[in-house]
């Protein structure tokens, strides 16, 4: 199937009208819309969201693919959208996206389609092509230019010829979706390979499943193995060998530098923990830890979010002691209901990450045993990662046993054993100590006042700011939780100061400030009243991006201030959420708006000093 038999002159834009990435992808989930290729218009732009919510596809070099596969596709297909004057898409080279593809792949759809969308990555990789469409003066050229380029690579393309004098290097690439990012970080490896005169093969874990797979011999043979990956692959197969691990995207953006470092061997050597099963990975890396955390953290938070609302929505109907039909309603859903599996979700996840599908049920049955103990998050924390290495360790102890036992491993043996062993841990060396720590941490909350108050939360306001939306700042935001869970309703209300601070104060100085900023930057600060009053500090990383030591220093500095004024002045939040939604819950919620928008107004103020003036 050819890419133009998915892109037709009715999903052509050749000028498009928006000035934002929201709007772009408004006006690209239209233009599907209104040429009948969607089932479900809605559903189709939560799918497309959702997969920006995991990562950026403004990939740099100007372009930007938008992509999702879902049953909201009625017919697979390709928009696309072109502005020549170029609109922040969060890209990852910090560049202005001037050509936009999105693409509609339906649930169902097979691997022609599949691999026909893959096939638009490769050529996108050539500027010279790019330009052209940047060029083109209508619809027709467009389709034009890409059905010639494609019959072009499809005459031209065939595989490297093996030297044996050359290095021979392996890479493996994936992201989330399988879609774009995979076979672009390939694509973008395999043109540098051949400029640096280096034999290299790609595997890629895409849509359609795991393509080009690298062999026993290809691994033995390997100088070294790249893994541009943003989700989990499978690398026990690669013990021994020098193994490069990074984000997809520096499949895309740093292809030279990955090549050369494997050529070079600048990597550890990998040893697997699971060589008894090659389906199975833990990669081992410097950032192990904050992944394993960060994967039960993020899979914590639709619990967090939906049952904060629920709860805060409970508190509005009914009062502080959620009484009446419909607020104890609430109050069991989003309370009884989604807050009791905060830590054993969190362990849970913790443990899968490290351990694989073995290790998830022995960590939310640790995670479980935490929360009933009393030992809080601080227990489910350490219930993840015990559980995780637990099983583990079990991995080794059974790779040894013979291979007609070797189905029994994943349904009996890794349960009971990391069952077992986890929650024994857990219920005699675990808990009673944490459980006191935690009792400890509780009573110092509640008695702090003064100077240690305002500490904290000068501290767990200017978290908020440090990288928002990152683990810096979900670290605030679950102590936050934490707290709540111990009574104490201070330091959440600090956390949500601090939260809504940087895309507030963003916001002003862009209102404030019209010269220090772009016309692209002054719409988009608008956007920024919305997210800042909604406690989505997110808002503010497009202009950290742009501009990251005045952006994040003058947010800290304002998130910090309102974080601290916060505990000062004796404010309280017992709703386990943010934004305008929970004000009314708020002891002091007149007082409250004001050390908001005194730390946002200070945030504006340092920033419109600090920024210079633009010229557009």
């Amino acid at each position: 199937m050819r890419i133009t038999e998915l892109l037709k002159r009715d999903t052509v834009l050749i000028e498009i009208d928006s000035t934002s990435k929201n709007s772009v992808i408004d006006e690209l989930v239209d233009v599907l819309d209104q040429a009948g290729r969607l089932n479900n218009k809605e559903l189709f732009k939560e799918a497309i969201l959702k997969r920006e919510g995991q990562s950026t596809t403004g990939i740099g070099e100007g372009i930007a693919i938008p992509h999702a596969k879902t049953s909201a596709v009625k017919i697979p297909s390709i928009a696309f959208g072109r502005s020549n004057e170029g609109i922040n898409y969060d890209s990852l080279d910090g560049q202005p996206a001037h050509l936009f593809f999105m693409i509609a792949a339906s649930e169902g759809a097979d691997n022609a389609h599949l691999e026909t969308l893959s096939r638009l990555s490769t050529l996108l990789m050539d500027e010279e092509f790019r330009s052209s469409l940047l060029g083109a003066e209508n619809a027709d050229e467009v389709i034009r230019l890409i059905d010639h380029k494609e019959k072009t690579l499809n005459s031209d393309e065939e595989e490297i010829k093996k030297d044996s004098s050359r290095p021979f290097v392996l890479a493996v690439t994936a992201c989330p979706t399988g879609i774009a990012h995979t076979y672009m970080a390939a694509d973008s490896l395999k043109a540098k390979a051949r400029e640096l005169n280096v034999d290299l093969k790609v595997e890629t874990n895409g849509s359609t499943g795991v393509k080009n797979e690298l062999s026993i011999d290809d691994i033995n043979r390997a100088t070294a193995i790249i893994v541009a990956a943003d989700k989990q692959v499978d690398v026990n197969r690669f013990d021994g060998k020098h193994v490069i691990q990074v984000p997809v995207a520096e499949g895309i953006r740093k292809p030279k530098e990955l090549i050369e470092r494997a050529v070079k061997q600048e990597a550890p050597i990998f040893h697997s923990n699971n060589k008894g099963s090659s389906a199975e990975s833990s990669p081992k890396n410097g950032l192990g830890i904050y992944k394993h955390l960060m994967n039960g953290v993020s899979n914590m938070l639709p619990f967090v979010v939906g049952g904060g609302i629920l709860i805060a929505l409970a508190f509005a109907f009914g009062g502080i002691h959620a009484k009446g039909p419909i607020a104890e309603l609430l109050m069991k859903i989003g309370g009884t209901g989604a807050f009791s599996y905060l830590v054993p979700i969190l362990a849970g996840f913790i443990a899968s990450s490290i351990a694989d599908r073995p290790g998830f049920a022995p960590g939310v049955v640790g995670g479980f045993l935490a929360a009933n103990a009393g030992s809080g998050f601080l227990g489910g924390l350490i219930a993840g990662f015990l559980a995780g290495y637990v099983v583990v360790g079990l991995k080794k102890l059974f790779s040894n046993l013979p291979n007609s036992l070797e189905g029994i491993k994943p349904v009996l043996l890794y349960p009971v054993f990391g069952l077992l062993i986890t929650g024994v841990l857990m219920e005699l060396v675990v808990n009673p100590p944490v459980t006191y720590l935690n009792s400890g941490l509780t009573h110092w909350l509640s008695s702090l006042n003064g100077g240690n108050a305002i500490l904290l939360g000068l501290i767990l306001g200017g978290m908020m700011a440090v990288d928002m939306g990152g683990p810096i700042n979900k670290a605030a935001f679950t102590f936050g939780i934490a707290a709540i869970a111990a009574n104490n309703f201070g330091p959440h209300a600090a956390v949500m100061a601090g939260g809504m601070v940087p895309p507030l104060g963003i916001a002003l100085a862009t209102t404030i400030f019209k010269s220090k900023f772009t016309e692209m930057e002054r719409k988009s600060g608008i956007t920024n009243y919305i997210m800042g009053i909604s406690f989505i500090t997110e808002g503010a990383i497009p202009f950290a991006a742009a501009d990251p030591v005045r952006v994040i220093v003058s947010s800290v500095v304002g998130s910090a201030i309102a974080g601290g004024l916060a505990m000062a002045f004796g404010i309280t939040l017992p709703a386990p959420h943010g934004g305008i939604f929970v004000i009314p819950l708020v002891n002091k919620p007149f007082m409250y708006l004001f050390v908001i928008f005194i730390g946002a107004f200070i945030t504006a103020i340092m920033l419109g000093i600090w920024k210079k003036r633009v010229t557009e």
